[in-house]
């Protein structure tokens, strides 16, 4: 299918007249599209953004028209969604190049994927560890910290106020302990 495209898109570039401006219908012509559907794909697609002459007539250039054949292609022969497309031709403007071509940066990918991996790794052995040695680790030395401290025949509110004191202190009991 490759082979199929570039075929394809050098047939567009030998099709598109030598000219400086396009008006509208005669880009919907040259891709064979109403005109308010290039209408639409202005509004979808940032880079589809033709001038308007002193007239507000739409003045297509050969940038326009071919980003317009890109945007058909993608839509109608790819099968791209429309923001699929528009995402791809955004990593295209950005210097990315087309997210089509393998094996431009395929080794920092590899890296990437082989770190990822080993992340992954030792989170699920982490994660596989018994929950009985984890609890161990992380609570039990609070609750036996708590339970040396407290006597199991203390009353309730001699357990709220300072250690010595009488509950009938009244305010003092809500007094922050220093």
């Amino acid at each position: 299918m490759v082979q199929h495209q570039s075929v394809r898109s050098s047939a567009a570039d030998r099709e598109i007249p030598d000219k400086l401006y396009f008006r509208i219908g005669e880009v919907a012509r040259l891709c064979e599209v109403p005109a308010y559907v290039l209408r639409f794909w202005e509004s979808e697609f940032p880079q589809l953004k033709p001038n308007k002459g002193g007239t507000g007539q739409r003045l297509y250039r050969r940038r326009d028209v071919e980003m317009a054949l890109r945007v058909k292609t993608l839509l109608y022969d790819e099968g791209y969604t429309i923001p699929g497309a528009r995402q791809l031709l955004k990593s295209e403007s950005r210097g990315k190049g087309p997210s089509l071509l393998p094996g431009l940066d395929e080794a920092p990918d590899l890296q990437k994927l082989k770190r990822l991996r080993k992340e992954m790794q030792e989170v699920l052995s982490m994660l596989s560890k018994p929950a009985e040695a984890k609890q161990t680790a992380a609570v039990h030395p609070i609750r036996s910290v708590r339970a040396k401290k407290l006597s199991t025949d203390a009353e309730p509110e001699s357990l709220f106020g300072n250690p010595g004191e009488s509950s009938d202190s009244g305010s003092q009991d809500l007094a922050p302990r220093s």
